[in-house]
């Protein structure tokens, strides 16, 4: 009965130890498992190595090209053509050839004069204009805070921003100048290339010389335009330089109100008056005291009355709603007191009612678009100009 007990637990031993048996057979040894382990770290560290070569030798995505700046208008180079070789043919024909493109060579040789003209003008007047508006901008700041009537350094300013609108000035004439010039190089293009169409219909001459008139023709199409170009181009700059000079000469003199005062009054009222001004009224300016609502009434009871930056405001503000107004500027004197004293007020008003006249003119404001006259009122106890919209 006691054999029959330990059998089973002999057969589950017997299990076990071939189980083991079994596994220890699979199973490497440790020193084994260390080394394939050893062996394959390099294995790894050599893919990496690798992979970071092939990272680093990569080559570089392609740079976007360029954008092409765009040309600003006026500075337009105007360079001819390149002008082909031709070979003699030894015919009549081939020796007119021959003359014609010489002729082109001179033309282009004045082109490109011309145009090297062109380009140090625009340099010159760029420069000049460049310093007159660093002059103009540093004066109008002194002026928009406020300065000392008169102001010496912003006089000098004044007077140096001046000098350099001169020379702006100066360029018109030589300008004018080259203009004549490419007027005279036109009239040159345009004879040449008459005489390069006409002479296909020369007797004599050899294909050769045919397909070397087509090749000269050509180009000498291609420097007309180019000169015609230049022309255009140039009359526009005169045009341009013009206007630039007659509204900064403006600006300048209206400026110059400014610095007498200490403050800031503003660009010149030509640029903002235009058309035809209304007719003055039938009875004369002198009627409308009294009977119409005056734009302005400047007092003069004080010495010294600053009235140019409310006078400039609103005659500013008037040219803005109507371009085409007129203004009457009329000397109001109290009609009071003795014979001595109503001639000597009536004087006075008229010198103050002609300070206004030239306050106004030195703004830009055209002489054309005011009127000046005088008359007493009982109302007025001081010297009055009053300024009339019309």
């Amino acid at each position: 009965m006691s054999n029959r007990q330990f059998l089973p637990v002999r057969r589950t031993a017997v299990v076990i130890g071939a189980l083991l048996l079994a596994a220890g057979c699979a199973m490497p040894p440790k020193e084994s498992r260390t080394a394939s382990s050893t062996a394959e770290a390099p294995q790894a560290e050599s893919a990496e190595a690798t992979q970071t070569a092939a990272v680093e030798t990569a080559p570089a995505p392609a740079a976007a090209p360029a954008t092409p700046v765009p040309q600003i208008l006026g500075t337009t180079n105007f360079e001819p053509p390149t002008v082909s070789n031709m070979r003699p043919t030894g015919t009549v024909v081939g020796q007119k050839i021959e003359g014609l493109r010489s002729d082109l060579l001179r033309l282009q040789g004045e082109l490109s004069s011309e145009n090297n003209s062109l380009q140090s003008l625009r340099v010159s007047a760029r420069q000049f204009a460049g310093n007159y508006h660093s002059l103009k901008a540093a004066m109008n700041a002194r002026l928009q805070v406020g300065t000392t009537p008169g102001n010496p350094e912003l006089v000098a300013q004044w007077n140096q921003a001046q000098a350099e609108l001169q020379q702006v000035g100066a360029s018109i004439a030589a300008l004018n100048t080259l203009a004549s010039q490419v007027s005279g190089t036109a009239s040159l293009s345009a004879f040449l290339l008459e005489s390069t169409s006409t002479t296909f219909e020369l007797r004599g001459a050899v294909e050769e010389d045919h397909r070397q008139l087509a090749v000269l023709e050509d180009e000498v199409n291609k420097t007309v335009v180019i000169i015609d170009r230049l022309l255009n181009e140039l009359t526009d700059d005169i045009a341009r330089t013009q206007n630039y000079f007659a509204n900064e000469r403006l600006n300048l003199t209206a400026m110059q109100v400014a610095i007498d005062n200490g403050e800031y009054i503003g660009g010149s009222l030509a640029n903002r008056s235009y058309g035809v001004p209304a007719p003055a009224p039938a009875g004369g300016a002198a009627s409308q005291v009294g009977q119409r609502q005056p734009l302005a009434v400047i007092r003069f009871d004080r010495p010294d009355v600053e009235y140019e930056q409310a006078l400039f405001t609103v005659v500013g503000s008037a040219l803005e709603r109507r371009p085409n107004a007129a203004f009457d500027i009329v000397a109001v004197s109290p009609s009071v007191g003795d014979t001595a004293q109503v001639a000597l007020d009536t004087t006075r008003s008229r010198r103050n009612a002609e300070g206004v006249l030239r306050t106004l003119t030195s703004m830009g404001l055209p002489a054309d678009r005011m009127t000046l006259s005088a008359t007493s009122s009982a109302q007025a106890q001081v010297s009055e100009v009053h300024v009339y919209v019309r």
